[in-house]
């Protein structure tokens, strides 16, 4: 028996290989599939099932690409009716592998097709749970993301508290819970950095599994979710309706630009996205491009700031990494990219076309602005939570996932002082922000860095260190 978790940090995103006898599972694969192929290709076997444990909302997953390629059967639970050949499996089903068995648990909370898949051994004795978005390493599943449900985020999380105490909590303390998403996912609010553990652990220090009335649980799991990014709805759709494949969308995005045929696509008012490191784009950027750095987490704030994901796109990216960026970019759903500008800002330079740059300043050099000057417009893009753990107290808390909602209360005379924890998210604030006509420096490095100063901060204190 082989298990291997296949781990998408930038997504928060565990996919899963399973083998025993030359029979191969998937469960929630990728969008990009050669390397499920490949790994069953080196050990002779044969990819016989790809499980879905539901519609994925926060990417695209490979199932479809992914069947096609392989001859495997597709597998979701009750209650999924994707435009696409699956079997719907029911509850309780049963489905062999080499020497193991997979069975069926229909968890309804997440979303009402969320299905968990139990895998038993040889001996046919429980060994993992693979819980996909039902259940997660410190937290479960957000019930507020189904897509055109009849039912109300209070309604399934009253359908996922019957889930985890009927299905799951009966389970032996054991076995291994292989969850969908780790810390950085927008699936749930309390997610831990360790992307698996036993039932036994989770019993424990799981705060949606500790004894509670089904009231104080949809209470607890409802309050606190953040704003659902808004490509969520996008992605449940193609997932559920089936999307072109990922070797013709590379086959069209990985095309080399000119120079003056990237400039007069721009003028279309088309999206140039620019994926370099921040500090490189700080020192020079083609005018009216945003960064959004690949070395980092590129595909969610995609996501999150790229508003439409049909919107044509335009690369500027590092030589070697075209490939790369049209991937991420497709895991979340945005599969439009026209080509990428050949020869990178260095072609663009050869050729005199203008080019616009955004200070960046150190935390020392920000501090002794401070003591010169007595107003000073300083963005503090962090999330509330960071914002209000400990902040500067000269900063505005501006969350940059709420960007579009509050640039409009700035003044384009004012210059704009922006920060972020470390550095990726104030650059990516400062290229919208400047695009749109704003006139902003960003601090290098961050509160990381602002810390170590003697400007003004203030921090939470726990009420129980009082």
């Amino acid at each position: 028996m082989k298990i291997e978790q296949i781990y998408t940090n930038c997504l928060a995103q565990g996919a899963y290989y399973i083998e025993s006898n030359g029979e191969v599972a998937i469960i929630d694969p990728l969008r990009e599939t050669h390397g499920y192929i490949d790994m069953a290709n080196k050990n002779g076997s044969k990819i016989k099932y790809i499980f879905e444990t539901h519609f994925h909302a926060d990417f695209v997953s490979g199932h479809v690409d992914l069947a096609s390629k392989t001859g495997a059967t597709i597998v979701f639970g009750p209650h999924a009716n994707p435009e696409y050949d699956i079997h719907q499996a029911k509850d309780g089903e049963i489905f062999s592998l080499g020497l193991l068995s997979i069975e069926v648990l229909h968890t309804p909370g997440h979303t009402m097709e969320s299905t968990c898949y139990l895998l038993r051994d040889e001996s046919n004795q429980p060994r993992a749970l693979f819980s996909g978005d039902t259940l997660f390493i410190g937290d479960v599943g957000r019930p507020d993301l189904a897509v055109k449900s009849d039912l109300s985020a209070s309604d399934l999380a009253s359908l996922l508290y019957d889930s985890l105490h009927n299905k799951i909590l009966p389970l032996p303390d054991d076995i291994i819970i292989y969850p969908a998403h780790g810390a950085g996912s927008a699936c749930g609010k309390n997610l831990s950095k360790e992307t698996f553990a036993t039932l036994g652990n989770q019993r424990q220090f799981n705060y949606a599994l500790q004894p509670m009335s089904r009231e104080s649980f949809i209470q607890k799991v409802s309050e606190g979710q953040g704003i659902a990014p808004q490509y969520f709805p996008e992605n449940v759709k193609l997932n559920k309706e089936g999307y072109n494949s990922l070797d013709e969308i590379l086959s069209k995005a990985l095309t080399p630009l000119t120079v003056d045929f990237f400039e007069r696509e721009m003028k279309k008012s088309i999206l140039v996205l620019d994926t370099r490191d921040p500090q490189d784009f700080a020192k020079k950027h083609i005018p009216g491009s945003i960064n959004i750095g690949l070395n980092g987490s590129f595909a969610p704030w995609v996501g999150e700031l790229i508003i439409n994901t049909n919107r044509p796109i335009l690369l500027v990216c590092q030589e070697g990494k075209e490939s790369e960026n049209i991937i991420r970019l497709s895991r979340v759903g945005y599969d439009h990219v026209i080509g990428y500008l050949s020869g990178g800002m260095e072609a663009w330079e050869s050729q005199n076309k203008a080019t616009a740059s955004i200070e960046s300043i150190s935390a020392i050099h920000f501090e002794e602005l401070t003591k010169k000057e007595a107003q000073i417009q300083v963005l503090d893009v962090r999330n509330s939570g960071e914002y209000a753990s400990e902040h500067l107290l000269l900063g505005q808390s501006k969350p940059l996932a709420r960007i579009y909602d509050w640039m409009n209360e700035l003044n384009t005379e004012s210059t704009y002082y922006i920060h972020c924890a470390g550095g990726y998210r104030s650059m990516i604030a400062a290229s919208i922000l400047k695009a749109s006509g704003f006139q902003v420096k960003d601090i290098a490095g961050g509160y990381k860095n602002l810390k170590e100063t003697t400007i003004e901060k203030t921090a939470y204190v726990c009420p129980s260190t009082l």
